[in-house]
Order: C-alpha cells, then sequence, then structure tokens
C-alpha cells in the first residue's frame, strides 16, 4: 500500500488470511500518539540516521515520526484513525475470533505528553550537576511554569533514551495516574504488552535511580482483572526476572533466553532450557524475532532458521510471530519509521511456515499433553547425541513427535520414548514436514528407543500411528 493506512482501511480479506493461519492474536505496535518533540530528536538523532538509511535507501524526513514507545498520550494516532477506529477495527477481529493486544509503556513518557507541563513532579527530576556529569541520562524540559531538568527514560546498563522522559514511581502519585491510564486502556482492548515490565519493580527501580517504589504490578493487574476478567498480561521482560513477573501476576513473559540459545546454535543449552517447570513453560512467549532483534532470516542460513522455527514454535507456550517474518524478509524496521522497505517474500520460507502454522494449529499442539524425549547414544562412544531436541505432544488417541538434529553436522542416537504401551505392535512414523515414513517395530521403541541419523539442521515432525500387532 502506498498511501497512508488507517485501521478502517485494513481489508477484511487480510483478517482472514490471519483467522485462516490460526491465530488467535494479533498484537498492534505503536498505535498511541507521539508528538513533535519526539518526531525532531527522532529525525535529528545522528545515531539513528544510519540505521534508517540502511533500512530505506530512499528514506525522506517524512518516513520518521518518532518512536512508537515516546508516547505522547494514550490516544490512537489521529493517523491510524483515532480510538474510534481502533474500536471498529477490535470488532473486525471479534467476529473473527482474533483477540486484540496493545503496548502499555510503563517506564517512561514522550517529552511532549501533557504530564511534563501539568504534572513534572510525575518524572525523575536532576540536578545542574546531573545534567554536567550525565548529559547522556538528563535533558533540561520547559514545564508549565519554569524550565526543569528530567532524566530519559533508561534501564540500569545503558545511557538514556533521548526521545522519552522517566516516570518516578518513588511518587505515589505517578503510579496511580499509570494505573488509571493503564486500567483505561485495558477497555480498548483484551490484552497488553508491557514494555520493560522489569523496570518498575521496586528492587530494579532503586537500582537504577537510588529510589525506593511501591509495588505497581499486583495492584493494577488485580484491578484491571476485576473489570475485565480473562484480561490478557504480557511481560516484556530479561535479566531472569521472568518467573517473578509471572507469580505478579502476568500470563505470560518472554523468553528470551530461548531466543539467545538457538541463536547460539548449540543443542545442548536449548535442551537444558527446556527442562524448566512445565508451568514455568506455558507461561513463556516463544519468538525468532520481534522489533527490537534482528530479523532471523537475515541471522540464520534457512536450514538454521527453519530448524530454530521447529523448536520454538512445538514446545508449550505462547507462539509469537514478527510482521515479515513468515515472508523470510530480512530488513529490520525500527519502531521510529513509517514505513518499510519492500522485500522480495521468499517462497521457500513462506511454504515451510505455512505448512508449521496448520500443523501447529491442530488440538494436539494446543492443549495437548506434552514432555520432553530423552536421547542416548547411538552406540557407545558416539556423542552426537547431544545434538538432538526432541519432544512429544499427546492429545487421546494423537501423538506427534518432533526431533530435530540442532547442529552443523550429521548426528545420530537413540530415541527413547516414554509411552508404556509400544511393546506388541506396529507403528508408523510419517513426517508431516516431509516425506519420510518408516513402519517400527514396537518391541524395539519399547526397549532401546528409535534409532535416528539425522542431516545438519534435520528436522522431523512425526504423526505416530499404530499398525497391527507384531508377528
Amino acid at each position: 500500500m502506498d498511501r497512508p493506512a488507517t485501521l478502517d482501511v485494513v481489508p477484511d480479506a487480510e483478517l482472514d488470511k490471519l483467522k485462516a493461519k490460526g491465530l488467535d492474536w494479533l498484537w498492534l505496535l505503536s498505535v498511541w500518539s507521539t508528538g513533535d518533540a519526539g518526531k525532531k530528536i527522532s529525525q535529528q538523532h545522528p545515531g539513528w540516521q544510519q540505521e534508517f538509511a540502511e533500512t530505506l535507501p530512499d528514506l525522506k524526513p517524512e518516513d520518521i515520526a518518532g518512536s512508537g514507545f515516546a508516547i505522547a498520550g494514550y490516544q490512537v494516532h489521529p493517523a491510524l484513525g483515532g480510538n474510534e477506529a481502533l474500536q471498529r477495527f477490535r470488532q473486525r477481529l471479534r467476529v473473527r475470533g482474533i483477540k486484540l493486544m496493545l503496548d502499555f509503556v510503563p517506564n517512561h513518557m514522550g517529552p511532549d505528553h501533557p504530564w511534563v507541563q501539568q504534572h513534572s513532579e510525575y518524572f525523575m527530576q536532576g540536578t545542574e550537576d546531573d545534567l554536567l556529569k550525565q548529559p547522556q541520562n538528563y535533558t533540561r524540559v520547559p514545564s508549565a511554569t519554569e524550565e526543569v531538568i528530567m532524566a530519559y527514560g533508561r534501564d540500569p546498563y545503558f545511557d538514556g533514551w533521548p526521545d522519552t522522559v522517566q516516570l518516578d514511581y518513588s511518587n505515589p502519585d505517578t503510579a496511580a495516574a499509570m494505573q488509571a491510564e493503564l486500567v483505561r486502556i485495558a477497555g480498548q482492548c483484551d490484552g497488553l504488552r508491557c514494555d520493560m515490565a522489569m523496570l518498575v519493580l521496586p528492587e530494579v527501580f532503586e537500582r537504577t535511580w537510588g529510589r525506593r517504589a511501591q509495588p505497581f504490578w499486583p495492584r493494577v493487574i488485580d484491578q484491571v482483572r476485576n473489570l475485565y476478567p480473562g484480561f490478557c498480561f504480557m511481560a516484556e521482560v530479561y535479566w531472569d526476572m521472568e518467573y517473578t513477573l509471572q507469580q505478579l501476576g502476568f500470563d505470560y513473559t518472554y523468553d528470551k533466553r530461548l531466543h539467545d540459545r538457538l541463536h547460539a546454535g548449540v543443542a545442548t543449552p536449548v535442551r537444558e532450557h527446556l527442562h524448566a517447570a512445565l508451568d514455568f513453560q506455558q507461561r513463556s512467549v516463544r519468538f525468532l524475532e520481534n522489533h527490537d532483534e534482528p530479523r532471523v532470516a537475515a541471522a540464520f542460513n534457512m536450514p538454521m532458521h527453519l530448524a530454530a522455527a521447529v523448536i520454538t514454535y512445538t514446545v508449550p507456550g505462547i507462539r509469537f510471530f514478527h510482521q515479515g517474518q513468515l515472508h523470510g524478509f530480512t530488513k529490520r524496521i525500527s519502531p521510529h519509521l513509517t514505513r518499510g522497505p519492500k522485500e522480495v517474500v521468499n517462497g521457500a520460507i513462506l511454504n515451510f511456515y505455512q505448512g508449521l502454522l496448520a500443523h501447529i494449529s491442530q488440538r494436539v499442539f494446543r492443549s495437548g499433553e506434552w514432555q520432553s524425549m530423552e536421547c542416548v547414544a547411538a552406540w557407545p562412544g558416539n556423542r552426537t547425541w547431544q545434538d538432538f531436541i526432541a519432544h512429544a505432544w499427546q492429545d487421546d488417541d494423537t501423538e506427534r513427535i518432533v526431533v530435530v538434529n540442532y547442529s552443523l553436522h550429521a548426528s545420530q542416537c537413540r530415541l527413547l520414548f516414554p509411552f508404556p504401551d509400544l511393546a506388541g505392535n506396529e507403528w508408523r512414523f510419517t513426517d508431516l514436514m516431509g516425506d519420510a515414513v518408516y513402519d517400527r517395530n514396537g518391541n524395539e521403541l519399547q526397549y532401546i528407543g528409535l534409532y535416528l541419523d539425522m542431516e545438519p539442521w534435520q528436522y522431523h515432525v512425526f504423526e505416530m500411528k499404530r499398525l497391527k500387532p507384531c508377528d
């Protein structure tokens, strides 16, 4: 589309395609209003211009609208049609059985949010000495009565984001105002992805700013759930704080560790990560790319990409796909930009994802019982069994076996089955993602396992069916 796109002009046919893919949720990034101050910073910041130009060789000033995380107000941006267009869009999703997720950014605001002028006390203020010693973390901001030095929004490990100002959660009025904002926007959607959710935890806030904040998430989550039962909270979270946020009430937390271990290309850390408690895994967000990460089609060669996708999207948790990922796009699009480059669809990657989505949409992968499977040496001294990642899904009389050689070389193993009733029957293994069909004796499967000899990055998604009693 070569014209500005409001939510109302998104064709019904595109929403039908989402439903046909088996998707349950649509997360809209950057729907909230941004302001001229944030836009100006984005357009002039020298460190960002090279990235923008690499994404868009024909970059124009109007392509840079400011970051969707430098929010000037939790109202839908007028360019998208405003709050009314969002509600019409939500209704179109609802009739298709798709839920709507939006963003909430708890840590900071854009510099031209009305609160900066009206309630400067809501923000982390600094001194002349702070500005002199840390110009990368503080700035002068005009308020209603005078110029105030405010901190940029940041986390404790990096310099501040210069198109934002930091909210002060040690002020109870700030927390109350943000709680009211979250409760209000919760009425416009079915779930919220909460950006960098760990930054407002009391211990993290104190480590960053030297001030103690009161707990925010349990109170606001309880209030929203009382108003909207079933409302979904998803946390973007790092630093091994995922379990903490799950305990505070988040339904799902980002699983960046699985992402990073898959990018490292070594099976053992991936397999060990998937030994975590099932309840934790079921509440993990599995992804290969997002707006902050490199495109997986650019970061991996194709065999590794497909193998990583099979692992990521056949384990428990919420399966999270990014715009353009299914088409094999390679250029990351900054949230500061209003458009992306025109890229050629990678037909092989698209065909792969269409097949994968068709299979993981089946009931067995949605509500079945998952369990990890053990691989052992195919013969003494062969250590390539460590290159395998395998697991099973069961639902009534349906079994699926997923096995991946996540390595650069051919590997062999014996796959051990957790099922007790294999002996005495013949079994057929049909690879749903390939052409392989194997008939195997259940006695062998029960006592020594299924022998596998797989090429680098090769994967199988087996349908397992009982054929007949053994002779």
